[in-house]
């Protein structure tokens, strides 16, 4: 009784097995791609905006070169920097006079959905314990469809670029705003 039902499953994997599947197509295929339109440039940013992407850019060169300086609360040198110190002096060095503290820089510009994020926006978080005001921030350095990454001073790393798509700094996030 055993060896013949082990035959019968020897006999069903060898008829599995050695089925073959008849092809449905040739076996030189086609492909046909209907040509598209010509693509129009993309329409012509204003010279105003131009400036605006200028200084943005400007602001951001000057903040990515104080990447990797370390942490120092109320620094706003290459020997130690914290996140606002170096918000506050990429600007300055821009021409742009902006409070010292991140939760008085939070009360400048205007504010907009995370949507509208462009290079140069600034975010704001709450790291605190108590979560009650903003304690941070970080100056937006890129922004992809699917990410925005913000250069900021982290009290055990110093000063690096992250994404807001981070856990920790998606959670924190409490805003963005517009200052240029």
């Amino acid at each position: 009784m055993l060896t013949r039902a082990l035959g019968i499953m020897v006999l069903f994997l060898l008829i599995g097995c050695g089925a073959k599947k008849k092809r449905t197509y040739s076996k030189t295929r086609t492909v046909t791609v209907e040509a598209s339109p010509e693509e129009s440039p993309p329409p012509k940013k204003s010279k105003k905006e131009d400036r605006k992407n200028a200084k943005a850019e400007r602001i951001i060169s000057t903040a990515m070169t104080f990447a990797g300086t370390r942490y120092k609360f109320g620094g706003t040198t290459r020997k130690g920097m914290d996140c606002s110190g170096l918000v506050f002096v990429s600007l300055q060095e821009n021409d742009i006079v902006f409070p010292r503290v991140s939760y008085q820089m939070a009360e400048r510009g205007k504010r907009i959905k995370v949507g509208q994020v462009e290079k140069g926006d600034l975010l704001f978080f709450n790291t605190g314990k108590s979560r009650k005001r903003i304690n941070h921030v970080g100056l937006v350095v890129d922004v992809t469809k699917n990410e925005i990454k913000f250069i900021h001073a982290t009290t055990s790393r110093g000063v690096i670029v992250s994404s807001l798509r981070e856990g920790y700094w998606n959670h924190a996030f409490v805003k963005a705003m517009r200052i240029l």
